[in-house]
């Protein structure tokens, strides 16, 4: 037998650590045939691949209805959205005009127009919309997949040959969609595995809501693993072994195992306030793209939402969204938290694609209109966010964080916007609270440096780490050329981040950092060293922090941080530990 270890190496999205056999999920995509077809044959190659899509729209809409209650509640969200998206013309139109036009057959028409749409979306700037050309991929292959039913060829999940086995499965696949967790659920499921994603694809948030271990961006493992083969996920690291030898395996287990147990200890911290050593309390709140996931935050102990990114409701839809639509789905969330605060964040959207389906890519879309900018260049559609915002005020505390400011007129221009909207419901007779916080993200290096102002303008201030870092250090973290040298330790990023929580605090405003950075435990000493109080992140990953907070002393970290940062060219974390 032969047990040559092989180590691939990607993004661990989902902590923990998983040992079982491999399941190795193909891609419709890639698989598919490719021919021209005669012009007699384009009205019925247009009718097979509308059979398909109707199709996938009764297996998804059947999905939905059957969904178990103690699945994910993000599942459900994601199927409703792939739905939107198989109605959307761009899935249910343009292939059949490429049929008609080129004469291509129905599934080449499909992935090109998949390709096309996907080269849009991996332009653009914010790392939530770029993750969701994910969803156009997984749902053109439900349309494969139909098609190669109709012709009787359908490559299945092969979940009987899954039940003959009783090891843990290890899913191994190019790409996973929603559909196809909840047909791989249930007590073997181990681990996730994919060769594309990031840390907000559906498979990193999916895993982080089960807390099952999960590695993306490996880049080929769906065609160097075998099925059967026996396979380790290294969540911690991101790292995937193949057929590892017994020592390893054995090291594994025990990992496995003490892994296991710290986690049942971290339960018993839910309720434990969050205060160091030296008594300093800290402020835990959470991230979250949807509503449904607002239950996560409470069942986490979390003190609030520190970010509600408010751009699912503008997805995956030919028509903006209504006032009372958004306001039902910002008044749910509110609800929820019972009391604790909401913080949501104003539409935050690049300029390389507009919300009414009108491609328009822009030469540098990280710089160009986008988030603050592109609303207060839309008012009718700011307002009618503004409005559902502040009648959500009504049922409980909720803060309203407006993205990329850069300039005290945008300061200026998104206090007027919140004044007008006030006053159209004082018009309307309809309840707000009296008092609501405004806040600001600091994702910009100007605002970050000349900050005093900012302070002074805001009640709050939010750093979004993720594009603080890119544009601090001229990196497009979407560029896979340049990814490596996407730094969030360095000293640039560090000083940045220290002058903003420094600036607040001389201010008495809260700073809070909201960013990736926020919800790595590797990086909460340093955080805390730089004197960050109020961190908000995922659900999945408070508890883990509120540990290492627990065992911290602040002055002394501030101490030592302080010092590195002054003598050296980069951040050495061990010093930290010492």
């Amino acid at each position: 037998m032969d047990t040559t270890m092989l180590a691939l190496h990607g993004l661990g999205v989902s902590r923990g650590y998983a040992i079982g056999r491999a399941v190795v999920i193909g891609a419709a995509a890639l698989e598919v045939s490719h021919y021209r077809i005669g012009a007699d044959e384009v009205e019925a190659e247009c009718a097979r691949l509308q059979a398909a899509i109707d199709t996938a729209g009764l297996e998804l809409a059947a999905l939905a209805r059957e969904l178990p209650a103690d699945v994910p509640r993000e599942l459900g969200a994601f199927l409703q959205v792939h739905s939107m998206i198989l109605a959307d013309p761009m899935i249910s139109f343009e292939p059949m005009e490429i049929i008609r036009t080129r004469h291509y057959n129905a599934e080449w028409a499909l992935t090109a127009q998949g390709q096309a749409l996907g080269e849009q979306f991996a332009l653009m700037e914010d790392e939530y919309m770029r993750e969701r050309g994910s969803d156009i991929r997984q749902v053109i292959e439900r349309v494969l997949h139909a098609l190669a039913d109709i012709d009787g060829m359908r490559p299945a999940l092969r979940e009987s040959e899954l039940a003959e086995h009783d090891d843990p499965l290890i899913v191994v696949a190019h790409d996973i969609s929603p559909a196809d967790m909840l047909k791989l659920r249930g007590g073997r499921f181990a681990a996730f595995v994919t060769d594309l994603g990031g840390g907000t694809s559906h498979t990193a948030i999916v895993a982080r809501s089960m807390g099952v271990p999960a590695v993306v961006a490996l880049g080929v493992a769906r065609t160097l693993v075998r099925d059967g083969d026996t396979v380790v996920v290294d969540g911690e690291a991101g790292v995937l072994l193949v057929n590892p030898a017994p020592r390893v395996l054995a090291e594994y287990r025990q990992r496995q195992a003490e892994y296991a147990l710290a986690r049942a200890g971290l339960a018993a911290l839910r309720d434990v306030p969050a205060i160091t050593l030296d008594g300093v309390t800290i402020s835990l709140e959470a991230n979250i793209e949807l509503p449904e996931e607002a239950q996560a935050v409470v069942d986490a102990g979390a003190e609030g939402i520190g970010l509600f990114r408010s751009e699912f409701l503008f997805m995956g839809r030919d028509s903006l969204p209504g006032e009372e639509e958004q306001y039902q789905a910002y008044a749910s969330v509110v609800r929820t938290l019972a009391g604790r605060p909401v913080t949501i964040r104003t539409l935050d959207i690049g300029a390389d694609k507009t919300l009414d389906g009108e491609a328009t890519v822009a030469t540098n879309p990280a710089l160009g209109q986008r988030a603050i900018r592109y609303c207060l260049a839309r008012p009718e559609m700011f307002q009618t966010q503004l409005r559902a915002m502040l009648r959500a005020s009504a049922h409980g505390p909720v803060r309203i964080l407006i993205p990329m400011v850069a300039n005290l007129r945008e300061v200026r221009a998104a206090y007027a916007a919140i004044a007008q909207a006030r006053q159209e419901l004082d018009h309307r007779g309809q309840a707000y609270a009296e008092r609501i916080e405004v806040g600001a993200m600091v994702e910009v290096p100007a605002v970050a440096i000349a900050i005093e102002p900012f302070v002074e303008a805001f009640d709050f201030l939010s750093i979004g780490t993720n594009d603080l870092i890119q544009y601090t250090l001229a990196i497009d973290r979407a560029d896979p050329d340049v990814g490596g040298l996407y730094d969030p330790l360095h000293p640039a990023v560090l000083r940045l981040i220290s002058n903003a929580i420094n600036a607040g605090a001389r201010g008495g405003k809260p700073v809070a950092v909201c960013g990736e950075m926020a919800g790595d435990v590797k990086l909460t000493r340093l955080l805390l060293g730089l004197g960050l109080t109020h961190f908000s992140m995922h659900p999945q990953q408070l508890l883990d922090v509120k540990r290492e907070i627990l065992r911290a002393h602040t002055n002394a970290l501030r101490t030592r941080v302080a010092a590195i940062l002054n003598r050296a060219a980069e951040m050495d974390l061990e010093l930290l530990n010492q």
